[in-house]
């Protein structure tokens, strides 16, 4: 097994310890393929915005695609698709790169994939992909957590040299569970309590209990970086840091929040064996196989 450089759950108190690994894996950032300025700000943030980066047709053929997959009554019946907890609604369709065309070609996108290989400066692969659905009147929350946490105890990611990228594909309210963000809390290591129990993924992925932080680690971190809410139009993407704490409101009002997600992470940071001895999360959660390179 690979060292263990942030430790987590398995007995341990809950605390914050300093980040080890950069943020922007560049020292120059003269050929950024966006502006130096948003580069600055993602590091010293952990996430930015970029407004209007895919049209509105190719946003309308993103969302057809969307609801094809929804509709098919064939991928309801798989693992890979997550159902909400109560109302039995689709939640979520992970390998959405695999199993859909449009989405594999967006995944390799030179403005999402490009960006991703310039910040982490190495070749990158798809970690993981999804289309989130967040209905109207019945979308559920999702708790403070980041995503480091859970991909390094449960799926073996060494080091954080991932990130994740958010193509909003219908518009973001502050009141339709929209995506929250911590700013600066990427530059601390959230140590969370508890043991992993067996087989947590197939709960976690509809009600995170394990791997969140504590509220008195929570409250430190908002107490020095604020929340942001992350409202926009359908088209604009959110990249965040893997370790950049975030969260969702449920969404009681009648309109919906859809995504699709992808998480790009450097080939020199393959997962290895998982730190919390328990069997590897299955493969729609955790890339271990299909690792190649995303052509530049």
């Amino acid at each position: 097994m690979s060292k263990d450089f942030y430790p987590s759950r398995g007995g341990r108190k809950a605390t914050l310890i300093p980040r080890t690994d950069p943020v922007v894996y560049r020292d120059n950032f003269e050929d950024s393929p966006i502006e130096k300025a948003l580069i600055h700000k993602y590091r010293e943030d952990g996430f930015i915005i970029l407004k209007n980066l895919f049209s509105e047709r190719e946003i309308a053929v993103f969302r057809d695609e969307l609801e094809r997959l929804k509709n098919d009554e064939q991928l309801k019946s798989l693992d890979y698709t997550i159902t909400e907890p109560t109302s039995g609604d689709v939640r979520s369709v992970f390998k959405a790169h695999q199993i859909s065309p449009v989405f594999k070609k967006l995944a390799a996108d030179k403005r999402l994939a490009g960006l991703a290989r310039y910040i982490l400066n190495d070749d990158v692969y798809i970690h993981q992909s999804r289309v989130n659905y967040k209905p109207g009147f019945k979308g559920k929350e999702f708790y403070w957590h980041s995503d480091f946490e859970t991909w390094h105890v449960e799926d073996g990611m060494p080091r954080m040299r991932a990130l994740s990228m958010s193509v909003a594909l219908t518009k973001n309210y502050s009141y339709n569970g929209a995506l929250m963000l911590i700013p600066g809390s990427h530059n601390v290591f959230a140590v969370c309590e508890g043991n992993t129990p067996e087989n947590h993924f197939k709960s976690s992925l509809k009600k995170q209990e394990y791997g969140v932080p504590s509220d008195e680690n929570l409250a430190k971190m908002v107490e020095e970086g604020g929340i942001v809410t992350a409202t926009g139009e359908p088209g604009d993407v959110i990249i965040f840091d893997c370790n950049t704490m975030h969260g969702s409101n449920g969404n009681i009002t009648p309109y919906p929040r859809s995504n699709i997600f992808f998480v790009f992470n450097a080939v020199s940071n393959h997962v290895t064996e998982p730190f919390c001895n328990q069997p590897p999360r299955p493969e729609y959660i955790c890339t271990r196989a299909e690792t190649e390179p995303i052509p530049a």
